[in-house]
């Protein structure tokens, strides 16, 4: 149990006359789970599980005042008819029912209203766009993802129509008649979207607005719209009705691009206006390179600097967000940096946070990875999905029921299909018992926190569940016929992984040639690991960490990693998939000369999208060289011969890692399935589909056992 008591974060607080049961909120981020503007149960059922895992206020994911005019999705929340108010009531009545307090979120999307587009309206924008926007990251988009991009569009080339004074007046009365049916609806408070590009965003930033009218120019003009808005919404709704306005606290790319120190001036004007509260986000210009500065950050806190600033410049509840954890969270609230923090992926992977935290069991809340899943569905218009979580946007397998008898479960296998299953097994009351081979839990997880931190995570909290349930793990056992038949499961679920092989090229058999198997084994000091590639030094290296077990955790691996790496200075890594990419950067940080060869035509698959850009772009940043459309010819002592098109050519290198040629492996699963066992197969011992496809489909099997 966690001796943190986050007094902080889980003391009471207030927005204007709204009192709140702590200062977590979940921020906007949108499901698509609406049908045609109307709110549907799979939106009440998603919000509800926030507010019953004890959040204090959930905004909604971004609604549409003038819908479906101005409007980003036809599946977003529609605010333009009082027809839609009866959904939104649902809504309401479902939150306060478990002791929460809902929040919708309203904007007009401007330069960002695919519907418009789909129907054949002009974009409403602050000025005409100018030059081209940078779409180089997409050349790692195949094809089908190109089109389902095109989906809210309809394909259709977007035309834009600066607002004139009709317009805005227009603009302003659709925000106030959406707050007047909101707040009619029983919700509690709103939120004006003035950030992250749209609309009122693209006023307040100069790099949108090139106006020289009063709706531009000085950071007065430029914050008039936002004002104006605010006035109208506080007009309708009423002095001790929360009015919450987010904004940017800093626009990453271009160089007029907003900072904090010129937000905090708009922030002050926003709170003359009448606002109650400030959100503070961010955003950058190019959405696609650089979507993971902002609005969804790599970096823990992110906008904790600009959040400060702009708190030093007023006087209402200032709301934090960008990757917040419940610690950094409960640090700024007490040093008064911040009165509020949003946490919206780390709600997605689990809805229980906030009830976790208040009785002690930190360790319990399921860790959001930050891999961007969730968030790439959005650009498909599609729900987002969880790679932790299953039972995001389909909350009904959230309830495990109890098994209809008693089970004894073996579960092969230790990687996060394995640990995932015999979690929800355990929940469910049966025995289970795990079988590795290995000396540790997590499996090719645990060696992929050395070039991804955050699985870390994941690792010890499938860990601490494991144990908490009290299931029996056997490590440093080899997993046969006869162990399973001498613990007499009733079911058997195999979760080996993939099979790693080499390659079939000439030279693909040199000692200076590794699989990823083989690197792991020698980095993290696996007994029986074949040394013979790393020289005398290399090999006093690994006998001396392993001897004094400084090789037991990862983050000591990672550290000792910037002194001696088991690879020469120039590295050909042989695959540009998720692990060749990522481990490229890893070894480019630590001084190697890295190329990378992609048989493919895109890099980074299958990644999620802004995850795959940034890898793309950090790893070039770092110097590695990457060729699509490379395929291996031959290896030789000194370098890799590849073919491109019709053409050869040649890569120096020292050391050679095979980062492809994974398959799954089903021969476990099938030896014992002849025998008559009750067998299923999880993870990439079934298909190939990483930590998200090892989740869901141990989920899945075990709570339909």
């Amino acid at each position: 149990m966690s001796t943190r008591t986050f007094d902080a974060l889980l003391a009471p607080g207030r927005i204007a006359g709204l009192e709140l049961s702590n200062r977590v909120f979940l921020p906007a981020m949108d499901m698509n789970l609406c049908v045609e503007g109307e709110i549907s149960d799979g939106e009440i059922a998603h919000y509800t599980a926030r507010a019953a895992g004890g959040t204090a206020m959930v905004i909604t994911g971004t609604g549409a005042v003038a819908w479906p005019i101005g409007a980003t999705s036809r599946h977003q929340p529609a605010f333009s008819d009082d027809r839609f108010i009866p959904g939104i009531r649902r809504l309401a009545d479902s939150i306060h029912a478990v002791g929460g307090r809902l929040c919708m979120q309203m904007c007009h999307h401007g330069k960002t209203a695919s519907v418009d587009t789909a129907d054949g309206r002009p974009q409403l924008v602050p000025s005409l766009l100018e030059g081209q926007p940078d779409l180089s990251a997409l050349r790692d988009n195949p094809m089908d993802e190109l089109m389902r991009l095109a989906t809210a569009t309809q394909g259709k080339k977007a035309t834009y129509k600066v607002a004139d004074e009709d317009d805005l007046a227009w603009v302003v009365d659709q925000f106030a008649a959406a707050a007047r049916r909101l707040k009619a609806a029983g919700v509690d408070a709103v939120e004006i979207h003035a950030a992250h590009g749209y609309l009122l965003s693209s006023f307040l930033s100069r790099t949108y607005n090139k106006r020289d009218d009063r709706w531009g120019g000085s950071i007065e003009n430029r914050a008039r719209l936002t004002c104006e808005v605010v006035k109208a919404v506080k007009a309708v709704v009423g002095p001790d009705y929360p009015v919450i306005v987010r904004v940017n606290g800093h626009e990453y790319g271009p160089e007029d691009g907003l900072t904090a120190s010129e937000t905090a001036e708009a922030a002050v004007l926003i709170q003359a206006a009448g606002a109650d509260a400030i959100h503070v986000s961010a955003n950058a210009h190019n959405p696609f390179a650089d979507f993971t500065d902002g609005p969804l950050p790599n970096t823990i806190a992110a906008y904790r600097e600009h959040t400060k600033t702009i708190k030093r410049a007023v006087t209402i509840p200032v709301v934090a967000v960008g990757r917040m954890l419940p610690e950094v969270a409960d640090e700024m609230i007490a040093a008064g940096e911040c009165d509020f923090v949003s946490m919206g992926r780390q709600l997605l992977a689990d809805p229980d946070l906030v009830n976790k935290i208040r009785s002690g069991e930190r360790a319990s809340v399921r860790p959001c990875i930050n891999c961007y899943v969730c968030v790439e569905q959005n650009f498909f218009d599609g729900n987002p999905k969880c790679a932790v979580n299953p039972a995001l946007c389909n909350e009904k397998v959230a309830v495990l029921s109890p098994v209809d008898r008693a089970q004894h479960v073996v579960i092969v296998g230790a990687g996060p299909a394995g640990l995932e299953a015999a979690r929800v097994a355990a929940v469910r009351g049966a025995k289970v018992t795990i079988i590795e081979k290995s000396g540790r839990l997590g499996g090719t997880m645990w060696f992929s926190q050395l070039t991804t931190p955050a699985n870390a995570m994941l690792v010890d909290w499938l860990t601490h569940e494991v144990q908490r349930l009290g299931v029996d793990v056997l490590l440093d056992t080899v997993a046969d016929t006869s162990i399973i038949e001498s613990l007499r499961p009733d079911a058997v679920i195999v979760a080996t992984g993939a099979r790693r092989g080499r390659l079939a090229n000439p030279g693909a058999d040199l000692p200076h040639v590794l699989t990823g198997d083989a690197l792991r084994a020698v980095i993290t000091g696996e007994a029986g690991a074949d040394l013979s590639s790393v020289g005398p030094v290399g090999r006093l290296a690994v006998g001396v960490g392993r001897a004094v077990g400084l090789l037991n955790r990862a983050d000591r691996i990672r550290s000792l990693s910037k002194m001696w790496m088991p690879v020469g200075r120039r590295v050909v890594v042989i695959g540009g998939g998720l692990v060749g990419l990522e481990l490229a950067e890893y070894l480019a940080e630590r001084g190697r000369l890295v190329t990378v060869l992609e048989e493919g035509k895109h890099m980074g698959l299958p990644m999620a999208m802004p995850r795959r850009w940034t890898a793309v772009r950090k790893a070039s940043d770092h110097g590695v060289t990457l060729v699509r459309d490379a395929t291996p010819v031959s290896i030789s002592k000194v370098a890799v011969r590849y073919k491109s098109g019709d053409q050869e050519f040649e890569v120096r290198g020292d050391s050679v890692i095979i980062a492809s040629e994974v398959a799954p492996d089903r021969s476990f699963a099938d030896e014992l399935s002849a025998r008559g066992w009750n067998v299923k197969v999880v993870g990439d011992a079934g298909h190939v589909g990483y930590i998200e496809g090892a989740m869901h489909s141990a989920h899945e099997v075990a709570r339909e056992l």
